[in-house]
């Protein structure tokens, strides 16, 4: 209060400065008085009044934070400008959304992902087939699948995915609380669509004991699916899978508070249905996994 006093009375501060702090101060005292301290014509306060600066960028920066929290806080610079130039047809330059993000105090909140050290090992049980070749231009030609595990005041979830190698979509996916073959079979079964040409398919995984076990062995040749497997402890050789469980983690759990076993399951099924339908890939032109494949149909 001291300091905007001082700066109503101040005979060094500009008519705009004054009119700022008459603004700031009519609420709780008389525009009568706040004139007459500050030495502010009339005619002057009136004209400001009546002509206040437009901000071009008002609606763009409705926007901007409208994007921004609906990606839970998580979209940097580059997505939000994609999303503006895809889904709004505003064309703006990267320097401008950072400004106007700099406004509004929009901050990425993004943890960095944990990285491990890989060993290189030869895998002598199936084939790598995939040999990192993880752009593919067609659907279903090649999936990787993962299991990652949650933990949550001593208990574990255990959650399986599938995703294409097209778009990283993710084709099934399954949450359970144990890791068993019934976990990844469930989620291959999900993934499978009838109405899918799946005759070129090649799933990759790790060498995990479940992903060699007899059982998923067989249902993929059963299935005509080629199987393929990393080298062991190799983890780039599926590294796709490997970043979204990062992505995942980073986007949701590392900056939320997960109050129980059931709002864990609910986070990561809400986040999956963000993920294919409406989170930007900058490797996709700034669409989302289901948006892409749509649009290439």
């Amino acid at each position: 209060m001291y300091k905007k006093t001082y700066r109503l009375s101040s005979k060094t501060g500009t008519n705009k400065q004054k009119y700022q702090v008459v603004k700031e101060l009519r609420r709780k005292y008389a525009l009568k008085d706040l004139l007459e301290i500050s030495g502010l014509p009339r005619s002057v306060y009136y004209y400001y009044e009546h002509h206040k600066e437009t901000d071009k960028y008002h609606d763009i920066k409705i926007l901007i934070s409208e994007i921004f929290e609906a990606s839970n806080r998580t979209y940097g610079y580059r997505r939000i400008k994609l999303a503006l130039q895809n889904f709004y047809q505003i064309k703006i330059a990267y320097k401008t959304v950072v400004k106007l993000m700099k406004e509004l105090h929009i901050v990425c909140k993004v943890r960095k992902k944990r990285y491990r050290y890989i060993s290189q090992i030869s895998n002598k049980i199936t084939p790598n087939l995939l040999k990192r070749d993880f752009k593919k231009d067609d659907p279903n030609i090649a999936w990787v699948t993962d299991v990652s595990e949650f933990r949550f005041n001593r208990k574990r979830l255990y959650l399986s995915v599938i995703q294409d190698l097209y778009n990283g979509e993710v084709k099934g996916y399954q949450i359970s609380r144990s890791q068993n073959q019934d976990l990844i079979l469930r989620t291959l079964k999900k993934a499978i669509n009838s109405n899918e040409d799946l005759s070129k398919l090649l799933i990759h995984s790790d060498q995990g004991i479940l992903y060699q076990s007899p059982k998923y062995r067989n249902y993929l040749k059963k299935s005509s699916f080629v199987q393929s497997m990393s080298a062991k402890g190799n983890a780039y050789d599926n590294a796709v899978v490997e970043s979204f469980f990062g992505t995942l983690k980073c986007e949701t759990i590392y900056l939320q508070k997960v109050k129980s076993l059931a709002d864990l399951i609910r986070t990561i099924d809400e986040y999956i249905y963000w993920y294919n339908h409406e989170r930007i890939k900058l490797t996709l032109g700034g669409y989302s996994p289901i948006q892409y494949r749509l649009m290439n149909q």
